[in-house]
C-alpha cells in the first residue's frame, strides 16, 4: 500500500519508525530484533535509512579515475524487502542523492519496483567525498528536487537509459521538511519555496525533521499550506536523554531545544534522571500532538527501542 493511501484513509492515530541498517559486517538479526519489539505498536510502515559510501576519486596515470570506497553501511534496499515480507509492513527506503550517480539510482529504483517496494523517501543525504564525478561522465542528482523529478519520470516510464517494453513504476515518493528551516537555506520562506517545488515534482508526503517545540510544527503547517502545499506532513520525533546532545543535536541538525528542557537536562544528577526526563518531554510532545489533531508521528528510533516503548505504551492510541 502506498504511504499516502495509509495516511489518508488511516481511521485512527498511529506512528511509524525510522530504524538504521547494522554496520558493515554485522547481521540483519540485529534489526528483526528491533522490529519484533515495536510490532506491537502496529505500526503501517517502516522506514529504513541509508547511508552512502565515503568515496573519493583517484586519477590514474593513464588519465582514467578510480573510484575508492572508505565505508558504507550497506542493506536498505534487502532490509526493506525482508520487512515487507517477513512482517507484512510497507518498507520505505530511503534514497539519496550524494555518493550515487543517477544510473546507480535507476538501478535501486529498478529493483525496488522488482520486489514490490511501492515507496521511496527523496533526500539529499549528508555531504560526503565525491570528488571528480562528472570526471567519468556519471551525472548525480545534486538536490532533492532533481531525485524527485527523477523518479517521477519513471513513473512516467522515462528511464536514464534506453530500456526496450520498459514500464512505468509507480512509486509513492515521500521529502523531508524542515520546520526550523534547513540549514542552507537562506530563509524559512524561501526552504518551505523550495519545499513547494518538491511536491510539484511529484512528492506526495512529508516527513520532518526532527523537533522539540510543537509550535515549530504547526506553524510550520500553516506556512505549508499557505505556499499551497497540502499533502499530508508526518512529524518527525527524536527523544533526548543525554547531556551531551544539547550540544551534538543543535550543530548536527540545526534544531532548537527548548530552554526549560535544557535547564532540566543540565540540572539532572543522574543519567537515569535525564533519561526520565527525555521520555516524559517526548511523551508530552506526542501526546500534545495527537491532541491537537495530528492523526500520525514518525520516531526516529535508529537502534535502541527501549524508551521509544516507554513513550508508546504511555500514548493514548487507538
Amino acid at each position: 500500500m502506498k504511504i499516502n493511501d495509509i495516511l489518508n484513509n488511516a481511521k485512527d492515530p498511529f506512528v511509524s519508525f525510522e530504524i538504521i541498517p547494522p554496520a558493515r559486517g554485522r547481521s540483519a538479526r540485529e534489526i528483526y530484533e528491533i522490529i519484533d519489539e515495536l510490532i506491537e505498536f502496529k505500526p503501517p510502515f517502516i522506514d529504513v535509512t541509508s547511508h552512502a559510501a565515503d568515496s573519493y576519486f583517484v586519477e590514474e596515470s593513464n588519465g582514467t579515475f578510480t573510484r575508492h570506497i572508505k565505508r558504507k553501511r550497506p542493506g536498505t534496499i534487502g532490509l526493506c524487502a525482508a520487512i515487507k515480507y517477513r512482517y507484512k509492513l510497507e518498507a520505505v527506503p530511503h534514497l539519496l542523492c550524494q555518493g550515487f550517480n543517477k544510473q546507480e539510482t535507476e538501478d535501486a529504483l529498478i529493483e525496488l519496483n522488482y520486489l514490490g517496494i511501492d515507496n521511496v523517501l527523496a533526500i539529499r543525504g549528508d555531504q560526503v567525498q565525491h570528488q571528480k564525478a562528472h570526471a567519468i561522465g556519471r551525472e548525480a542528482n545534486e538536490h532533492a528536487l532533481d531525485l524527485v523529478k527523477q523518479i517521477s519520470n519513471m513513473n512516467r516510464g522515462k528511464y536514464q537509459e534506453d530500456i526496450l517494453d520498459a514500464d512505468e513504476s509507480d512509486f509513492c515518493i515521500g521529502v523531508g521538511g524542515y520546520p526550523e528551516k534547513h540549514p542552507d537555506s537562506p530563509s524559512k520562506a524561501a526552504d518551505i519555496r523550495y519545499l513547494k517545488k518538491k511536491v510539484d515534482a511529484g512528492a506526495q508526503y512529508i516527513v520532518t525533521q526532527m523537533f522539540f517545540d510543537n509550535e515549530d510544527f504547526f506553524s510550520f503547517v500553516d506556512q505549508c499550506r499557505a505556499e499551497g502545499i497540502n499533502v499530508p506532513i508526518i512529524p518527525g520525533l527524536k527523544m533526548i536523554t543525554r547531556k551531551t546532545q544539547l550540544n551534538s543535536l543543535p550543530h548536527a541538525f540545526s534544531v532548537n531545544i527548548p530552554d526549560d528542557l535544557v535547564t532540566a537536562l543540565e540540572k539532572a544528577e543522574s543519567a537515569r534522571e535525564r533519561t526520565a526526563i527525555g521520555v516524559e518531554h517526548a511523551t508530552k510532545q506526542c501526546q500534545d500532538l495527537l491532541d491537537r489533531g495530528v492523526d500520525s508521528i514518525h520516531f526516529y528510533v535508529m537502534q535502541d527501542t527501549r524508551l521509544v516503548k516507554q513513550v508508546m505504551r504511555s500514548l493514548k492510541l487507538g
